[in-house]
């Protein structure tokens, strides 16, 4: 434990200590809105883009292979 040896050192640690915590305060703020516009849905689905298109590139492939199999299974 600290030991003080006046008030000024205790006001000046306490105004230290406040401005740390109005410091963390605005970090947590700033983090959370980076958080929360982070969870956006066109933020989301920009991330899903890739995912999605190859889903659907992979359908597409597999319906023209059943196509062609259908075709050649009938001539």
């Amino acid at each position: 434990m600290k030991e003080f040896s006046s008030f000024d050192e205790i006001d000046r640690q306490l105004k230290v200590l406040s401005l740390q915590r109005e410091i963390n305060l605005q970090q947590f703020k700033l983090n959370l809105n980076h958080f929360k516009s982070e969870l956006h849905p066109t933020q989301l689905l920009g991330g899903f883009k890739g995912i999605i298109q190859k889903a659907v590139i992979t359908f597409i492939l597999q319906k023209l292979r059943k196509r062609r199999q259908s075709k050649q299974d009938r001539e």
